[in-house]
């Protein structure tokens, strides 16, 4: 978006011409896109052979592929039937998408990745999870039965060119339901965890009670903890007294399945286009709602950030994986005894972690779980595990020790080579850079020339400049009568044959980019969206 974004003109009472923003905004891109290369280098040249060497997609995650790495941030909304959780993704990206199914009965039976496209259109999930440009092949090791409920919902939507949506099914209550997915419900919800920026568990005011597939759920996504928020939706649906009653027993509950020392963010607010105007928290209800889409808003620019750290995260299991497979091939006899040895050390399974923990000096965190790993390594046949090369090794502790730090480095350098300066951004004030979902990129200069020209051109009853009004403006700069069609098409947003002051202005901005020498885009960018016509609450202040 950034290549559209700029002319000579200045940002109004911030002291830094646009020239220098877009130069900026070119170079953080650069700069990211030059990291995330390097993690994928270092990813498939050293990780991945390990990982498949030591069996590490048999016991933990399966491999990534190329869309993983070059994946917008991923928000994923997790929660029981009914609670809201398809009307608030189309809350936030202000339309319909396909696919969507909203009841009081648990309506959505699938997992349905809202994503961005040209036009409407839904990818089923076989068909999804080989396109290798996209984040979804890892899927393919859950099987067609859960493919069979997976799919691709794509949307012309501003919000959607910054980030993706993973909706859920309800989670339900009772061993029937559980059974009957067909798919192991909390393995694909902790397969998206790893992969998401933002992890949602929505809760409804009036059913708080978690049930105990929610439960498990929580608990298998509960590695991420940092990444998860809570949302209590329909607030505005019970009185003051009830909702305090609600949100102190939501906390007791989230605090017996989450258990960490920090206390986890919960947004207590009603997302959905029929909230109430009356309530006596309605102003907390709109501080909390603000607080979320900041929140939100702030993902893509710590999205690279995050690919580091979850790769870091990946490496460090890794890490330990290999030394636990290597320990046990070491202790496994070369010919008699086999089983009773395997036996034994599966056995002893915590004698055999403290061991290795102790040998290789490793974290007790970055163990795994000791009773999943025990189950998982009774399939195996532990003699025909690989021992580990200590060269290999050192190659792995090399790319979390050197070459991961560097590309840290990359990103917290400016464009001058100097560290990055904290107080930057509140003293320059660069808002196209730092708030680019919310700001409009036509400048001030622009929005008063084309104002200044809309004020002279005949109206309609709805005081909107007439089709012929404005083409016998346009006609004026000599372009042609094809590239005109285009620059109606791309400023006409509301479609009605007609253009108000500023759709007006962005048909004046495109002239003027094309006076610059650059190209029309093929869509209308988030940034030339005038703030008025965003239905999306992410993309308005």
């Amino acid at each position: 978006n950034a290549e559209y974004m700029g002319d000579s003109s200045r940002i109004s009472g911030m002291g830094k011409k646009r020239s220098q923003v877009d130069a900026e905004l070119t170079a953080t891109n650069r700069k990211a896109t030059e990291v995330v290369d390097g993690l994928k280098k270092l990813y498939f040249d050293v990780i991945k052979p390990l990982e498949l060497g030591f069996l590490f997609n048999e016991f933990h995650s399966s491999p990534l592929g190329v869309g993983d790495f070059y994946a917008k941030p991923n928000i994923l909304v997790i929660g029981q039937y009914s609670t809201g959780k398809t009307s608030f993704i189309k809350y936030l990206i202000g339309r319909d998408y396909p696919g969507q199914l909203i009841g009081p009965e648990p309506t959505t039976d699938r997992f349905i990745a809202v994503m961005h496209g040209d036009q409407e259109r839904v990818v089923p999930g076989n068909a999804a999870a080989s396109e290798q440009d996209k984040p979804w092949t890892g899927l393919q090791s859950f099987g067609t039965e859960f493919l069979n409920r997976f799919e691709i919902s794509e949307a012309p939507s501003p919000v959607l060119q910054e980030l993706t949506f993973v909706d859920t099914p309800g989670v339900l209550s009772g061993e029937k339901q559980r059974l009957q997915r067909g798919y192991d419900f909390v393995k694909v919800c902790r397969w998206f965890a790893e992969r998401s920026d933002k992890i949602l568990l929505l809760f409804d005011a009036h059913k708080l009670d978690i049930s105990d597939e929610f439960k498990r759920v929580i608990e298998g996504v509960a590695f991420a903890h940092r990444k998860i928020s809570v949302v209590l939706n329909k607030a505005d649906m019970i009185n003051h007294s009830e909702l305090m009653r609600v949100y102190g027993a939501l906390m007791w509950s989230l605090g017996k399945i989450i258990q960490t020392p920090e206390v986890v963010r919960v947004y207590v607010s009603s997302f959905w286009d029929q909230a109430k105007t009356e309530h006596l928290f309605l102003p907390l209800f709109k501080a909390e709602r603000d607080d979320l889409l900041k929140d939100l808003r702030s993902l893509p620019k710590s999205s690279t950030l995050n690919k580091i750290n979850e790769l870091v995260r990946r490496c460090r299991y890794l890490k330990v994986h290999i030394c636990l497979i290597s320990y046990i091939r070491e202790q496994m006899p070369s010919f008699l005894g086999k089983q009773k040895k395997a036996n034994e050390l599966i056995e002893n399974l915590d004698k055999v972690f403290a061991a290795v923990q102790q040998k290789y000096r490793l974290a007790v965190g970055d163990f795994p779980n000791l009773e999943a790993f025990r189950e998982k390594l009774a399939t195996f046949d532990l003699s025909k595990f690989k021992k580990i090369q200590p060269e290999r090794l050192e190659r792995l502790e090399t790319v979390l020790g050197v070459e991961i730090p560097k590309l840290i480095d990359v990103m917290s350098v400016d464009t001058a080579g100097k560290s990055a300066n904290p107080f930057a951004e509140a003293e320059e004030g660069l808002i196209s850079v730092h708030d680019p979902m919310t700001e409009w990129a036509v400048s001030p200069a622009i929005q008063e020339k084309a104002f200044t020209a809309f004020e002279g051109l005949e109206k309609n009853a709805q005081q909107r400049a007439t089709g012929l009004a404005v083409k016998q403006f346009l006609e004026k700069t000599g372009l042609d009568t094809k590239v005109l069609k285009q620059i109606w098409n791309l400023a006409s947003l509301d479609g009605q044959g007609s253009l108000d002051r500023e759709e007006f202005a962005v048909a004046v901005y495109l002239v003027e980019l094309l006076a610059s020498g650059k190209a029309l885009p093929s869509a209308l960018p988030l940034p030339l969206v005038p703030p008025s016509k965003r239905a999306s609450p992410l993309l308005t202040k």
